[in-house]
């Protein structure tokens, strides 16, 4: 099992009333949903995706492949949709440690971990490795897409009225599944989970800078988001930090 240290805050922001993210942190799952669909329906959304996802997790004492962890989120998008009458949902990303497997080959990877990590909407997983800021997961969002594109730079993907539209969630739309990718973990590496309340303030050079200035996991976090609340604070801020010691 790799040892790890981790840190984890979340703030409502400077904009708005109620802190609609929720978040799981064990010692081997760790995962942000950042909910919407009015007043405490967000929040309700992003709650029960976070639930059903550690309640899956538990359930299964923590043995799971791509095709659990999609269950988990098929039963939390379905546990949104009765509570909510399918007026609310939400994002959910992060990354569960699992024994590294290769069904292809049947090549022996025991002793070995990798990152599992699952996204659905436009919250964010990155890996730091050797001082690079590695983005694991693509958002499931309108300005993605015009990125992808070419029709607009990712810097303007920051201030482009359509930021906040989102393409996939949990709980509201049509559930087309989350994303899947895997990393091998490795001493020194950090893995960052985080809403959209700190990438829509902070560019990926800003986050790297942070990340790299040598404070630990939870002093880390707490910088974060006091530089996400500096630049405007716009949004919840959520962030989890794991540091691969």
């Amino acid at each position: 099992m790799p040892y790890v240290d981790y840190g984890y805050g979340s703030h409502v922001g400077l904009r708005r009333e109620l802190n609609e993210d929720s978040f799981v942190v064990t010692d081997r799952l760790y995962a942000v949903a950042d909910g919407m669909g009015g007043h405490e329906a967000g929040e309700v959304a992003s709650s029960l995706a976070v639930q059903a996802l550690a309640e899956g997790w538990e359930s299964h004492a923590g043995k799971v492949g791509e095709q659990d962890l999609q269950r988990f989120l098929d039963d939390a998008d379905a546990r949104i949709r009765e509570a909510t009458n399918s007026k609310a949902g939400t994002t959910l990303t992060g990354a569960a440690v699992v024994e590294a497997a290769d069904h292809h080959t049947g090549e022996d990877h025991r002793g070995q971990w990798q990152w599992l990590v699952f996204n659905i909407g436009d919250s964010r997983t990155y890996l730091l490795n050797d001082g690079a800021l590695i983005r694991l997961t693509r958002d499931h969002s309108q300005v993605q897409e015009l990125a992808d594109s070419g029709m607009i730079t990712a810097a303007e993907m920051h201030s482009h009225p359509q930021r906040n539209v989102i393409t996939r969630a949990l709980g509201a739309g049509d559930m087309l599944g989350a994303d899947f990718t895997t990393a091998t973990v490795d001493t020194g590496q950090r893995l960052l989970v985080c809403s959209d309340g700190l990438t829509g303030e902070l560019t990926d050079e800003q986050i790297a800078q942070i990340l790299n200035a040598g404070r630990n996991a939870q002093e880390t976090v707490d910088w974060l988001i006091h530089q996400a609340l500096r630049h405007g604070g716009r949004d919840n801020v959520t962030v989890i930090l794991v540091d691969v010691t």
